[in-house]
């Protein structure tokens, strides 16, 4: 059987995140959703996505397909339906298809043709961006059982404060020395060949991914993920790092989300909480104004390739989009669009050329190319964010 994950209805509601991947490629917990679904299934998996995105993200399909939806995180139980699904079936939580059976051509506009199977147990669903952090505990849980079952971690090193050290598991290549690790209100994961430098605190659940970084004296509140490659400082608290960013200096990030290859100067600061403690409302893309989220608190939205210069102060529920860079005095405005140059005394838009040539330069300090296609799906994203801009 051949397994294609497609966006789903949520798509637009994940922005600015999806302007560069398709939702299965989105982090949340330890993994990112595709790599969710493949370990369950012990299957490499293909994408439908956005014309502008197949390039870098195809689809490959054959004779018989099941077509799962990507804003749904896998568990054993449903993995169990997904395996055992026929032609015309199609699996559902409430309102929302979970997976169907396609075969190969077959455009399926409407179930009403298909025989319908009820998925009745709870199933971690990622719908808006917000739900990234306020979800990733649970994610967190889920990845680590999934991931370290059967298996041993590296030995706890002896310096190492810990509370409730079974809690712990420590891939190969590890780095961790004079450090307080408190798994007491979740698990904490430490990648292969990640890093924990001295004096850091720590509460879980974490997810430390593969070659990320906690630098001196960094203080983590659970439930926080820091992707592949990420440099961490300061004060984080359940926020969600994708990858190849960078938070590495004094400052807080509170209930946020960064995309990759974004880099926080020194002291830059988000609020999470409002002063008048009221529910925080997030730019949506979808509406062109602000949502309600039902969160008390929320922080920064950041997309990929973003920037901001040192002592930056975002305001709560503050989305900027792909490719912004902020500096200067004051808080910017909470909706910064794609491309855009400035800061708190208003912005100009960000031309391509100026923002590949510093893509190119932080890419290769990682030692990763800024291809052709990296360049066409940024090129996309600038064209269909220009009405966001004032030119």
């Amino acid at each position: 059987m051949n397994y294609i994950l497609f966006d789903g209805p949520y798509r637009d509601n994940l922005l600015p995140f999806t302007y560069t991947r398709p939702v299965a490629d989105i982090r949340v917990g330890i993994l990112t959703i595709r790599q969710k679904w493949e370990s369950y299934l012990e299957y490499t998996t293909t994408t439908v996505t956005e014309d502008y995105l197949s390039d870098k993200f195809p689809m490959v399909e054959m004779e018989d397909n099941i077509m799962i939806n990507a804003s749904f995180l896998p568990n054993a139980e449903v993995v169990e339906f997904v395996k055992n699904l026929k032609h015309n079936q199609a699996l559902f939580k409430g309102e929302d298809v979970i997976a169907f059976f396609a075969r190969e051509g077959e455009e399926v506009k409407d179930f009403s043709k298909f025989e319908a199977i009820e998925f009745q147990r709870n199933i971690l669903k990622i719908e808006h961006t917000w739900d990234i952090f306020s979800k990733n505990g649970e994610a967190i849980e889920d990845d680590f059982n999934l991931i370290t079952k059967g298996r041993k971690s590296q030995p706890i090193p002896t310096t190492i404060n810990t509370i409730n050290p079974e809690n712990i598991f420590i891939e190969k290549g590890a780095k961790l020395n004079f450090v307080t690790l408190n798994a007491s209100s979740g698990h904490i994961y430490i990648g292969r060949d990640a890093e924990i430098m001295e004096g850091s605190v720590v509460r879980g659940p974490l997810a430390l991914c593969n070659n990320a970084t906690l630098k001196l004296a960094t203080k983590i509140y659970g439930p926080t993920t820091v992707g592949p490659y990420s440099k961490v400082g300061g004060e984080v608290n359940n926020s969600v790092l994708f990858g190849y960013s960078n938070k590495g200096h004094d400052g807080f990030l509170g209930n946020s989300v960064l995309g990759e290859w974004c880099n926080l100067g020194a002291d830059t600061n988000n609020s999470n909480l409002k002063n008048n403690y009221a529910e925080v409302r997030l730019w949506d893309y979808k509406t062109g104004g602000f949502a309600k989220t039902g969160l008390q608190f929320c922080g920064l939205m950041m997309g990929d390739h973003s920037k901001c210069g040192i002592n930056t102060m975002f305001n709560t529920g503050t989305v900027v989009g792909v490719s912004a860079n902020i500096f200067g005095s004051g808080f910017p405005r909470n909706f910064v669009p794609s491309f855009s140059w400035g800061g708190s005394k208003g912005f100009v838009t960000y031309k391509t050329n100026k923002a590949f040539e510093v893509a190119k330069v932080v890419m290769a300090r990682r030692k990763e190319e800024f291809t052709e296609k990296d360049e066409a799906i940024l090129e996309h994203v600038f064209e269909i964010t220009k009405s966001y801009r004032r030119e």
